[in-house]
């Protein structure tokens, strides 16, 4: 029996190491311009829901809208253990991870476990479309 409970100990100890290390589904890169500070089409203002909003995986990025062509933009990694967060909805971004919410128009955090907001990106709309800087 103490065999089993030790088997079970170290299982669980090499378990929690694996995903300490690789945080499945989670991303640790932050937003960026291109090298040189070149501004990155993120995207057109009509691509984002008015009152809604994108998720642009592979930049970490959420771009949200209010009315027009006021957009905002957020780091798409949750501020509570890095997970992406995958949806906007009712002026809301939300992670799938551990029910984090935050506002779409601000990025305050709404409802934890987040303590953080999500950090601001900053972007520029150019004749309908949304650039990085």
């Amino acid at each position: 029996m103490l065999v089993g409970a030790g088997v079970a100990v170290v299982a669980g100890a090499g378990g929690f190491a694996w995903y300490a290390v690789t945080k499945p589904g989670t991303r640790v890169t932050t937003p960026s311009s291109t090298p040189g500070g070149t501004p990155t089409a993120l995207a057109t203002v009509a691509e984002i829901p008015e009152g809604g909003g994108v998720i642009l995986e592979s930049q970490n990025v959420v771009l949200t809208r209010e009315t027009g062509d006021k957009v905002h933009a957020f780091s798409a990694v949750c501020t509570h253990q890095g997970c992406i967060v995958n949806q906007v909805a009712n002026g809301q971004i939300s992670c799938p991870c551990h029910g984090s919410v935050f506002n779409a128009n601000t990025g305050a955090v709404e409802t934890g476990p987040a303590q953080a907001p999500l950090p601001a990106v900053p972007v520029t709309v150019v004749n309908g479309s949304v650039y990085t800087g």
